[in-house]
């Protein structure tokens, strides 16, 4: 059986089976990117650009059409799909007008001659992507390299297969030459097999811990680059003088958007005493008061969890917090009397550092919330697991937030709005979150060669 497959996470449904690669299929698809790297790479910048832009356009027409794919794929409720198709279609942008400046050569000051650095792409590079942002994060990991003149083999998840195939669509009907982005429904061991060729030159991952490790473990071996996007428990600290009721509305998208599935979500709702029971009140009632929807109506906010299996793990981390002594505020938990992946938001607190869950990434519709009793054991709470990527802080003042951020362990801090991600900002982390960059200026940088040219006559 085939791991590539569609399974309506609404319906629980088989609706789809996509035959995995043959190993004839992955020497062919790895010999077609390094076939046409030797050409795209020598493709004038503005020609690349002309193309991005075309990418964009069927992504802002074709709107509808991939929301209700992702919908059936994923579960993600298609007002917050076509929120993601949007994003991309800026990603495609932001790299098509700022490419020719963020490639520029530098310029070295030297005492005789001339030394610049030139920024070349590197060959082919082979993206393996996860299904809760099945666009969006192909979309930051192949528009800076399609414009550095990198060739891409892309591995997406197994339960997105029809939005794999409507990508390579895209790209074919803008105009895009053979061989320069190519999709593969390979396996694990067969994306080690891609890893390991000399034709390939880098890897970029975003997905699970246990998912990086491998693909690292691979890519050090063979001596090639890596960028991971891992896991991440993300903090969102309410202060004191927080506007608490901006705070809840942040807390609630933050938490449950994409139904709770997102490695940057507001995980843990980290709340300064003094303003804690008011918090608290406010957060529990409009969880309470939160419906589970079909994904396909306009107006849903949190449908099914994107498959049973991950219904299941997070039960399992629910039941164990709840079996070690947490309080719960909100009951929920996945819905048995409906087919289909379906979780009912939960809310908990008391949690200690002796549970599990304390230091484990929640990836569903769980918040736990923690009484600080100051600023200071905020910032030791948010900093207290092995992750790293990003958080948020809501207070009104800008001496205090610029204080917190500083001493805050991640990649990136939003303040006074729960996490996000825009074009021409990084996105990234430290420690178990992985390391790398993505989006912006810097998003461009990591598949590179940077050549020096010294000329010292």
């Amino acid at each position: 059986m085939s791991d590539y497959q569609i399974n309506n996470p609404a319906t629980g449904e088989l609706e789809a089976t996509y035959p995995t690669a043959t190993e004839q299929d992955i020497q062919q698809v790895i010999e077609q990117a390094d076939t046409a790297y030797q050409d795209w790479r020598k493709v004038p910048l503005n020609e690349r650009s002309a193309l991005l832009h075309k990418i964009a356009d069927s992504y802002l027409e074709r709107q509808d059409e991939l929301a209700r794919i992702v919908a059936g794929e994923m579960g993600k409720p298609v007002a917050q799909a076509k929120g993601e198709i949007g994003l991309v279609a800026e990603i495609y942008r932001y790299y098509a007008d700022n490419a020719e400046q963020l490639l520029a050569p530098n310029t070295i000051d030297v005492d005789s001659g001339s030394a610049s650095v030139e920024k070349r792409p590197v060959g082919v590079l082979l993206g393996i992507m996860p299904w809760n942002y099945p666009h969006y994060q192909v979309a930051r990991f192949v528009a800076p390299n399609f414009m550095a003149g990198n060739t891409i083999i892309l591995k997406h998840a197994p339960q997105c297969p029809n939005t794999a195939e409507v990508i390579v669509d895209i790209f074919k009907d803008a105009g895009v030459p053979e061989g320069v982005y190519n999709n593969i429904f390979a396996t694990n061991d067969q994306s080690a097999t891609i890893i390991n060729d000399t034709r390939v030159q880098g890897v970029s991952l975003t997905g699970s811990e246990r998912a990086g490790q491998a693909v690292a473990k691979e890519a050090g071996g063979a001596l090639k680059k890596v960028v991971l996007e891992l896991g991440g428990s993300d903090a969102f600290i309410v202060a004191a003088d927080a506007d608490i009721e901006q705070a809840i509305q942040g807390a609630i998208s933050g938490r449950f958007g994409n139904t709770g599935q997102a490695c940057n979500a507001a995980k843990r709702l980290i709340v300064i005493e003094s303003v804690y029971d008011k918090f608290v009140e406010g957060f529990t009632n409009a969880v309470s008061n939160m419906t589970l929807a079909d994904p396909l109506k306009e107006d849903t906010f949190i449908g099914p969890m994107s498959s049973k299996a991950a219904a299941v793990n997070l039960q399992a981390q629910l039941d164990s917090a709840i079996q070690a002594g947490a309080t719960v505020l909100v009951e929920g938990g996945m819905d048995k009397d409906k087919p289909g992946a379906w979780f009912k938001p939960a809310v908990l607190t008391d949690v200690t550092e002796s549970m599990d869950v304390y230091r484990e990434e929640l990836f569903g519709p769980v918040a736990v919330v923690y009484k600080a009793n100051d600023i200071d054991h905020a910032i030791k709470i948010a900093n207290d697991v092995p992750f790293g990527l990003g958080a948020s802080i809501q207070t009104q003042d800008a001496a205090l937030a610029a204080d917190i951020a500083d001493k805050l362990e991640v990649g990136m801090v939003t303040i006074n709005a729960p996490s996000g991600t825009e074009a021409n900002t990084p996105f990234g982390g430290v420690k178990r979150s992985g390391f790398g960059r993505e989006l912006g200026t810097l998003g461009i940088t990591e598949f590179l060669n940077y050549k020096l040219i010294r000329d010292k006559s």
